[in-house]
């Protein structure tokens, strides 16, 4: 009878432990989940690699290029404007910025891939842009100034 009892009670221990761990596993689970929202939520400016040399001027949500260009963010949108009229709009998910031209940005910590064989990387201030073509542009951020050649 004792061995009864005692294998009841080790059972019972058991399980307890197990639903304990289950439970410590939904928490970790949950905790996550959270986690990995609020990341998805916290949209960032798309970030659009310069695209020539020059001096670019950003002020509160706007940078203008040196041939005239306005880039304005707001929120994960992204509108832009040449001398000649308006540009390519510009929408952010994610890590992945999609333009009304057809482009697509693709971003990876400190590296951008644009679906046109673009790669952008930026190390410090400066930023490395290395064109389809093997074209280099180098951009140097001063402030509210960018500095590209």
């Amino acid at each position: 009878m004792n061995n009864k009892i005692l294998c009841a009670f080790e059972e019972g221990f058991c399980r307890g432990e197990i639903m304990m761990l289950k439970l410590a596993y939904l928490c970790a689970t949950a905790i996550i989940m959270i986690s990995f929202s609020r990341t998805a939520h916290a949209q960032n400016p798309p970030q659009i690699p310069y695209q020539s040399p020059g001096v670019y001027s950003t002020y509160n949500n706007q940078t203008y290029g040196p041939h005239g260009e306005i880039q304005t963010n707001q929120g994960n949108q992204t509108s832009t404007q040449d001398p000649k009229g308006s540009g390519p709009t510009y929408s952010t998910y994610g890590h992945q910025t999609y333009g009304s031209d057809g482009s697509v940005f693709t971003t990876y910590g400190n590296t951008t891939y644009k679906n046109n064989g673009t790669i952008s990387q930026t190390r410090g201030n400066q930023t490395y842009t290395y064109g389809p073509n093997g074209h280099t542009i180098v951009c140097s951020t001063y402030g509210t100034q960018t500095v590209c050649k």
